[in-house]
C-alpha cells in the first residue's frame, strides 16, 4: 500500500511541475519583429485647446516605451526601426453624476487620439487606433461648471494621471498586440 502511495504522490509531483500554471507577468511582452530596436516617438500633435497636452502625453509614451527596457527611444522620425506617431482629436467634460440640487459632482475626462505605429524597415503599419480613447471620472466642486481645458489648467495632477494612464494603456496595446 505505501509503495502504491508513493507512486501516486511521485506521479502528481511531476504533473504539477511539468504542467506550470500557464500565467505570465502581463506587460512585459512583445509581438513586435526583433529588429526593433530603436523607435522614434515625435511629438504628439495636439488639435484641442488645452495648452502643452500634446508635450505632456508624449513625453509620458516615450518614459513608457524606455521602462519596458528593451527599446531606444528618440525624438526623430528617420533612421528609427518603428516610428509611433499622434493626434490627440479632443478632450472632454461631462458631468456624469449629480447632488439633490441637480448640480453635477463628478465628471468624466475623456481623451481621443488618433495613434499609429508603422515598422519603418517592411514600411507596414504595424498598429493602428483611430479613435484610441482614455476616461476616468473626476469629483469635482459642484459651485463651479467646467470645461476640459479651465479643469485640467487647474488640476495639474489629473492631467498627470490622464498622460500616464494613456500612454500605459497605448504601449500596452502596442507590445502586447492586442
Amino acid at each position: 500500500m505505501t509503495m502504491k502511495l508513493l507512486r501516486s504522490a511521485l506521479v502528481l509531483a511531476l504533473l504539477l511541475v511539468h504542467t506550470g500554471c500557464g500565467y505570465s507577468l502581463s506587460g512585459r511582452g512583445s509581438f513586435l519583429p526583433a529588429y526593433i530596436k530603436r523607435i522614434g516617438v515625435p511629438q504628439f500633435q495636439n488639435n484641442t485647446a488645452v495648452y502643452d497636452l500634446d508635450r505632456q502625453i508624449t513625453e509620458r509614451v516615450r518614459t513608457e516605451f524606455i521602462g519596458r527596457g528593451k527599446y531606444t527611444i528618440v525624438t526623430d522620425s528617420t533612421g528609427v526601426d518603428a516610428l509611433l506617431t499622434g493626434t490627440i482629436a479632443s478632450v472632454t467634460l461631462t458631468p456624469v453624476a449629480f447632488n439633490q440640487q441637480n448640480l453635477a459632482t463628478r465628471y468624466a475626462l475623456t481623451l481621443t487620439a488618433t495613434v499609429e505605429f508603422k515598422d519603418m524597415r517592411a514600411n507596414k503599419v504595424l498598429w493602428t487606433n483611430p479613435s484610441m480613447q482614455y476616461r476616468e471620472e473626476f469629483a469635482l466642486n459642484p459651485t463651479n461648471t467646467p470645461d476640459s481645458t479651465t479643469f485640467l489648467g487647474q488640476d495639474l495632477s489629473a492631467r498627470e494621471r490622464m498622460a500616464s494612464e494613456f500612454a500605459r494603456a497605448l504601449v500596452s496595446a502596442i507590445l502586447e498586440a492586442f
